[in-house]
């Protein structure tokens, strides 16, 4: 009996160094196969996924450098959960390639899930576990050993807000809470990717606020890819976006250049006291105006509206122009698009631009 209690105890020292030293060359960005990686976190090129009479993920290409928080937008049956379930490993592509921390999904997939915390939308929790007793049992899963389990959930349990209810059954929690279970099942064995699908869905304004916290500051020690349909959330937590719509992805860039990409087609907006005929007369004899329209705004103000030719800034225009005539400016500002537009210009249907 002692022998077998001593073979027990050596067993679990080895497997938390097993874990330990693992962990520690994956921290390093180091490859198990003894190769340095340093290359982007995501790399895919050309990937597609057929169903029977359908596409989709239309031969996608982008990547992903380590450190960033990359949201994936598109309206539903764009390809965005399927992309996600490709990457971790859950759904095998028709075609392409994609490369996780220099490991790729296909052929070298134990590697890759090592490397990555999934959340997916439909967050799968046993509901009829303690918040900690399931953390650890998830832990375990995923290849921690006992010591270094218990470890990483005290860790995960504090940093997205669970050392409170620890002991509680994670079936009575709220939706919030639910989520953060979820958050720490992902985060547990330290994955350098983290890849949430719609992470706030279901939640109130304080709990978005709360989830969009955490998320942020999981960069820069963790890659985080996003989806989700809440596009200001989008636009507050991530450096980039990649907008996808029927397989393909439309734009990929920051959304602040996103944003100017409309810009030249941003309205001006001016709140003038002077009759409607005065400012319709300075209107039409602007070249400069392709179209304006004049509503009241209360009062003796009128509200104009203006479009501009391409690359044409109106307001110091609009400016003189009202100086020169002595009315009164109570309001000159010019339109910002969001991402919300943005996203909305892009993948709305072609009758509907017509």
């Amino acid at each position: 009996m002692e022998i077998e209690s001593e073979l027990t105890q050596a067993a679990a020292h080895l497997d938390n160094f097993s874990w330990s030293w693992r962990n520690q060359a994956i921290k390093m960005g180091v490859c198990l196969t003894g190769k340095m990686n340093d290359g982007p976190m995501i790399e895919v090129r050309d990937l597609t996924k057929r169903y029977a009479g359908r596409v989709a993920v239309d031969g996608i290409s982008f990547s992903v450098a380590r450190g960033e928080i990359v949201g994936l937008l598109g309206p539903n049956g764009a390809g965005k959960s399927t992309t996600l379930r490709i990457l971790s490993c859950f759904l095998p592509a028709t075609s392409g390639s994609a490369r996780i921390a220099g490991f790729d999904v296909f052929t070298q997939h134990e590697e890759v899930r090592r490397r990555i915390g999934y959340m997916p939308e439909n967050n799968p929790l046993h509901k009829d576990m303690r918040v900690r007793d399931y953390l650890k049992f998830r832990a375990r899963l995923k290849g921690l050993g006992y010591k270094a389990s218990r470890e990483r959930v005290d860790v995960v349990m504090q940093q997205v807000g669970l050392a409170d209810v620890g002991r509680r059954v994670i079936g009575h929690l709220s939706k919030g809470y639910q989520q953060r279970v979820g958050l720490a099942d992902a985060l547990v064995h330290d994955p350098e990717l983290v890849i949430l699908d719609e992470p706030t869905l279901g939640l109130d304004p304080n709990q978005i606020r709360a989830v969009r916290q955490l998320i942020k500051d999981l960069a820069p020690r963790h890659t985080v890819l996003l989806s989700s349909h809440i596009l200001p959330e989008v636009e507050m937590t991530c450096g980039r976006v990649l907008i996808l719509d029927r397989g393909r992805v439309l734009a990929a860039d920051t959304p602040e250049n996103l944003q100017k990409i409309f810009e030249a087609s941003r309205a001006v907006v001016a709140e003038i006291a002077a009759s409607a005929e005065e400012l319709r007369n300075c209107w039409e004899a602007m070249a400069e105006v392709t179209h304006f329209d004049i509503a009241p705004a209360g009062g003796e103000y009128q509200r104009c509206t203006f479009t501009a030719r391409a690359g044409v800034d109106l307001r110091p225009k609009i400016y003189e122009a009202v100086r020169q005539r002595g009315w009164r400016l109570r309001e000159l500002t010019r339109d910002r698009y969001t991402l919300e537009d943005v996203f909305v210009r892009l993948t709305r249907p072609e009758k509907d631009e017509q």
